[in-house]
């Protein structure tokens, strides 16, 4: 009697001690740290701040085998040579978006935002359930990467620019300098903008001396917190460009491969659930920012013209047909994108109200 009491109570404390939760594959895993340079501060909301918490998940999931240290803009790598710093094994992992390799590949901006694309559930679908995430993968395996790549966060449409000055018809953006992303940017350039892209924290202070006249960043909380009010008071909307914007983490395709299935699992599970944290996150915090912008430091909310996005979407179907007859991958990526967005319509058309 007295042997099994002992027997009941040691498995009781073992069940109670933290070991408990790990599985026994994990605790004979080999551990992996990976050192993760983000292109985005942590500080700012929704674009930055989901890759604390899917390092905090990684940990907590794999039982303390796979770890992630996330380091800062500009702390480790540059934003723009995370992909190239992961590829060749200088770093293990990079958190960013595809859309900064377009100079490089293509076809990348179209599995970070697609200006009149599709929002984030759409997007989702399309990643998931279509061809979006193998064509992904393909995408960088096809130019020569060495990564293994995991869709890590989506946020809700972006702003589409903050102007010193109101702007009422193509004329009014003609030499404008300004700061855009992604194939937006194209569109912009045929419109007469002269446009760069920074980095978020390069941003202001190219504004403030005079490089720039106009830019578009991210979500109005993310501006807010960036100070763009200070310096330019009219601040546009919808965002045409960015209706959902994807951000990916980077893992060197070697230490992925040495990663166990089940630590795989885990990053793969720990991204997925971030779609849908940075997604809720970007919708649950921009409102407030608004109102605050507009009555606390005089920033004027407008809403493009009819006619100012018809602008923009005719000259963003130029730019559609000029990518595709210069670059075959691109060409592949937007058919297939294109295809399901016709089918998706059906149900969109249907399945909600019309705005």
């Amino acid at each position: 009697m007295k042997k099994s009491l002992m027997i009941l109570t040691a498995a009781a404390a073992l069940a109670a001690s933290p070991l408990a939760a790990v599985p026994a594959e994990a605790a004979s895993e080999k551990k992996i740290l990976l050192k993760t340079p983000i292109a985005f501060a942590t500080a700012l909301p929704g674009l930055g701040s989901p890759i604390p918490r899917v390092a905090k998940d990684l940990d907590r999931m794999s039982g303390g085998t796979l770890k992630m240290r996330v380091y800062e803009p500009k702390k480790l790598v540059p934003a723009f040579e995370i992909l190239d710093a992961v590829s060749s094994g200088k770093i293990n992992s990079g958190y960013t978006t595809a859309g900064y390799w377009a100079g490089k590949i293509p076809a990348s901006p179209l599995f970070s935002a697609v200006p009149f694309g599709p929002e984030a559930g759409e997007y989702m679908a399309w990643i998931y359930y279509g061809n979006g995430r193998k064509l992904y993968q393909e995408m960088y395996d096809q130019a020569g990467y060495n990564v293994h790549v995991v869709p890590c966060a989506i946020i809700a449409p972006e702003t589409s620019g903050w102007f010193a000055k109101e702007i009422k018809s193509a004329e009014d953006l003609k030499g404008l300098k300004m700061r855009f992303f992604g194939l937006g940017g194209k569109v912009m350039q045929k419109l007469g903008v002269a446009t760069s892209l920074l980095p978020g924290g390069d941003i202001f202070p190219a504004l403030e001396k005079g490089t720039i006249d106009a830019t578009e960043f991210s979500l109005p909380a993310v501006d807010k917190r960036l100070g763009f009010y200070k310096l330019v008071k009219y601040n546009y909307f919808p965002g045409w460009h960015q209706q959902a914007t994807m951000f990916e983490l980077l893992v060197n395709k070697d230490v992925w491969k040495s990663m166990s299935q089940q630590q795989q699992a885990v990053v793969e599970v720990a991204c997925k659930a971030s779609m849908a944290d940075s997604f809720a996150e970007g919708e649950a915090g921009q409102f407030a920012a608004m109102k605050e912008n507009v009555e606390k430091h005089g920033v004027k909310i407008k809403f493009w013209s009819d006619e100012m996005l018809a602008l923009f979407a005719d000259t963003w179907k130029q730019v559609v047909e000029e990518e595709v007859k210069k670059d075959a991958f691109f060409a592949k990526v937007w058919n297939d994108l294109s295809t399901f967005r016709a089918g998706y319509a059906v149900w969109k058309k249907h399945g909600f109200l019309p705005r």
